[in-house]
């Protein structure tokens, strides 16, 4: 930093303040503008583009300086907040004409990505969540919260991968960490999640915000007690709409990781990250922002316990059965604004005239709303809206102050009058009854002026520079009596002037419409902080509308597409899916005929083996089921003629390949990573979905994973598994895999030609047609013929060698060789009948060969085993 004598009182001001938040661009007042210097302005005139000049022009000490109106500040800001900037607001705290020197300057307020309140940057679709992180013993905690929406969360969390997964789900924008803690946390947020990182002053907490500690466990309370010092240290006010923190145990819902909402492409889409596609666009028939919100939320935490899920299925059922009531229910949700963002915006200072009638608007709604329900609804034990109809406060105290006070179209600014109604306030009256007669009075003035003068164009006009003035053009000035009038301002083709009796009218009415603009300012915030007191009934509201919205969203979603009621068991692990589609290759495919398919496991089948060729629908059949789920433990309805199922409590899914160079990692250690992940974390109740594991590494090593892999969650957890392959060897594996069955997906040639059936049956692929879908993709006819050669070439080998592996009928020990075995291969009569082996082309005759030779093996991947280990001990004896 420059020293003092090198700028000027005020340069040495900006930097000052400049010096307390080094990480912001600080947006410094001066009039009319919000100028930045020095770095700040050479970096934001470039993501900005705007114009950098200097200031001190003349000297040899330029300041780089670049400045944005005021009133269009906002556009600016949330540009820096969508790329992950900070911006610290310096204003005038004290009024110019009092202030002794320098105007006194202070940062009011810090907005960051994760405590932006307006403008674009501000998602109406999503929430915009700030995070705390601490640690202790390997386990993390967690707190969140939405300043848009007020919504403040806590959890605890067991692991690293359990604490990115949650930070994922909730698109978390900025995480709060203690200085000089979780550094190698922090790096992995920065630098693979792209969350923004920012430390807090520790300093103390502000008494309004203890209350929030109260009754809360000590380390969840350290999580909270990080976040709301941030909170206070860059917002500089007091935060009254916070609502009730809320403790919640991530595993009372369903858990599906990072991988799985991204593979089944729940939120956005694998192509363009947008939300086209996905199953969020495809449900999202809500009505009001904080609906959608709503939405986003149950899809991110589907439910565990039957009697929640079953609730919300007969709220969906009943609207579902009044098609009529429901349309009456989605006009009135038209005319609701978003209210949890209201509320936020009154509780915060910041909203207008023009808030407060949206939120009038909305009020109005609740009778409607409630009305509507009662009819849906049905009585007594069946009234399955009773909860909500309870919740529906209308708060007819803030509607009816609003009605009395607020214009019904009132403008932006809440500085500059026109919005408190006549007969709200009697000083106020009394201002708009003499700007309105001096009005009158004016044009009294003018006409009796025009009678004496005899000038019939003249006129009495206004400026904010000269104030009111008459104005007489140049070829009539010889008819005006000087001595009357006062010349105020000469133009080219006319002279304006003032007179005594005009001065005391301007008097007046300026003093009228000025205090009028200060009384109006003022009975403004006394409306907005009276409204303020409603603050939590009204969250509550807003939380019991988004309810009502994101329930008649689901209706219509099920009703539209044909959706059943699933049946839910949890004590049962049967699984029976009649006639099952994906939701959204459904939609998109609008006039194509889908393929419905079964998906059937009784009470001992845990694993269904898919095999069939690429692009016959294998993955789309993995994931139909996956989404199922997540619909059905949501409380929709789901695509199918039939549907029963256990309630599951986690989804792990490994399909597609993901790599990941920048750490280091393959597409084949990522493969095994969340391979492991899932078989770390699974129990008997989760969902697994394999697509082609094992295919990232050499044939027999994957052949092997995957075999290994099969039996694990076979044995050892008992997990509902779709497990889809080409190694078509691991077919036998139903034999002796008692919860193991073997489907397929049909394809025929014709002509030459390859027709997908995508038709899911029982059985297996006779092979994976890679040949023939490699034409379909275009490839050069010499090149497919060539490969059609050597496929043919490597299945003949394959035949001589591999001995027929899918008639194997008992697990391989792959037993090794010993010295005493290999001892009687000494002699000329046993080399030649092993050399003769290898010639061998059935299992059989390989079995004997070994019998001959006093070697017992179980299975015939066991004797391919040996007789590899055979060949190269002869090998090294010669």
């Amino acid at each position: 930093m420059s020293h003092k004598k090198e700028h000027t009182p005020m340069m040495q001001q900006y930097l000052a303040i400049k010096k307390d938040y080094p990480d912001a661009f600080l947006f410094y007042r001066l009039g009319d503008f919000y100028e930045l210097f020095f770095d700040d302005a050479k970096k934001a005139a470039q993501l900005l583009e705007i114009t950098l000049t200097s200031r001190n022009k003349n000297s040899k000490k330029q300041v780089p300086m670049a400045g944005v109106p005021h009133h269009a500040v906002q556009g600016y800001i949330d540009r820096l907040i969508e790329l992950g900037y900070k911006v610290a607001i310096c204003e005038q705290v004290e009024d110019p004409k009092l202030a002794q020197g320098m105007v006194k300057r202070e940062v009011v307020q810090v907005i960051t990505p994760g405590t932006v309140m307006q403008g674009e940057a501000v998602d109406e679709n999503k929430n915009n969540y700030l995070a705390a992180i601490t640690s202790e013993a390997g386990t993390y905690y967690l707190a969140y919260v939405d300043l848009t929406t007020g919504e403040l969360k806590i959890c605890a969390l067991p692991s690293q991968e359990a604490l990115l997964n949650e930070l994922m789900s909730l698109d978390v924008r900025e995480v709060v960490l203690a200085p000089g803690q979780l550094v190698q946390l922090q790096h992995i947020l920065e630098d693979y999640l792209n969350i923004l990182i920012s430390h807090p002053e520790m300093t103390e907490l502000d008494p309004a915000l203890l209350t929030y500690l109260e009754k809360i466990d000590q380390h969840l309370m350290d999580a909270l007690k990080l976040l709301l010092l941030y909170v206070q240290e860059t917002q500089m006010r007091t935060i009254d709409h916070l609502q009730d923190v809320e403790v919640y145990e991530p595993e009372h819902y369903l858990i599906y990781g990072q991988n799985v909402r991204r593979n089944l492409e729940l939120v956005y889409s694998l192509r363009d990250h947008s939300r086209k596609g996905t199953l969020l666009w495809l449900l999202d028939q809500t009505k009001t922002a904080m609906g959608g919100r709503l939405l986003r939320q149950w899809l991110e935490k589907p439910l565990l316990l039957q009697t929640d899920i079953q609730k919300r299925q007969d709220q969906v059922q009943q609207m579902i059965y009044h098609f009529f009531e429901r349309a009456d229910l989605v006009e009135s949700l038209g005319s609701v604004y978003d209210l949890e963002r209201l509320v936020a915006k009154i509780a915060f200072g910041t909203a207008n005239a023009r808030d407060l009638i949206q939120l009038k608007t909305s009020l109005e709604q609740i009778p409607a709303l409630r009305a509507i329900l009662q009819e849906m609804g049905g009585e007594g034990a069946n009234k399955v809206f009773a909860e909500i109809e309870d919740a529906l406060d209308e708060v007819p105290e803030v509607r009816q102050l609003i009605e009395r006070s607020i214009v019904e179209s009132p403008p932006l600014s809440v500085t500059e009058g026109a919005i408190i109604k006549s007969g709200f306030d009697h000083q106020l009256d009394d201002y708009h009854d003499a700007m309105t007669n001096g009005k009158k009075w004016l044009l009294e003035i003018e006409q009796r002026e025009r009678k004496a003068t005899g000038i019939n164009n003249l006129k009495i006009g206004f400026n904010k520079v000269f104030g009111y003035y008459i104005e007489i053009t140049r070829a009539n000035l010889e008819k005006l009596e000087e001595e009357r009038y006062e010349r105020k301002q000469t133009l080219v083709n006319s002279e304006r002037f003032i007179t005594d009796e005009l001065k005391e009218l301007e008097s007046k009415i300026l003093e009228a419409e000025e205090k009028s603009q200060a009384l109006e300012y003022e009975l403004f915030i006394q409306i907005r902080s009276e409204i303020k007191k409603y603050t939590k009934r009204l969250q509550q509201l807003a939380h019991t509308v988004a309810t009502i919205d994101v329930l008649q969203s689901l209706a219509k979603v099920s009703e539209e597409n044909q959706y059943v009621r699933p049946k839910l068991s949890p004590q049962s692990k049967m699984v029976k899916i009649i006639k099952g589609r994906h939701p959204v290759v459904e939609h998109v495919m609008q006039e194509s005929e889908y393929v419905p398919n079964d998906i059937f496991f009784d009470e001992k089948t845990s694993i269904l083996l898919i095999t069939g060729p690429n692009m016959s629908g294998k993955s789309t059949y993995m994931r139909q089921f996956a989404l199922t789920v997540i619909l059905a433990q949501m409380g929709c309805f789901v695509p199918a003629e039939y549907a029963e199922l256990p309630i599951f409590d986690k989804i792990f899914a490994r399909i597609g390949a993901m790599d990941d160079l920048i750490a280091g990692q393959s597409t084949f250690m990522v493969e095994m990573t969340e391979t492991n992940q899932a078989l770390q974390s699974a129990t008997e109740k989760s969902l697994l979905l394999f697509d082609e594991i094992g295919r990232g590494t050499a044939t027999y090593d994957g052949m092997a994973l995957a075999e290994a892999i099969i039996e694990h969650v076979h044995d050892e957890i008992g997990a509902k598994t779709l497990f889809s392959t080409h190694y078509h060897e691991l077919t036998a594996l139903q034999d002796r895999l008692n919860g193991l069955q073997n489907v397929h997906v049909g394809a025929v040639e014709e002509a030459g030609a390859l027709i997908f059936l995508h038709q899911v049956t029982p059985g297996t692929a006779d092979r994976s047609y890679g040949v023939q879908v490699a034409r379909l993709a275009g490839l050069p006819e010499l090149l497919l013929a060539r490969a059609s050669d050597i496929l043919s070439q490597l299945e003949e080998s394959r035949d001589q060698i591999f001995i027929d592996y899918p008639r194997m009928q008992q697990k391989s020990n792959k037993k090794d060789i010993s010295e005493k075995e290999l001892k009687p291969l000494e002699s000329e009569q046993q080399l030649s009948l092993f050399q003769t082996s290898a010639h061998t082309t059935t299992e059989q005759e390989v079995l004997q060969t070994l019998a001959t030779l006093k070697i017992s093996v179980t299975s015939p991947l066991e004797a391919l085993n040996l007789l590899h280990q055979l060949k190269q001990k002869l090998n090294a004896q010669d």
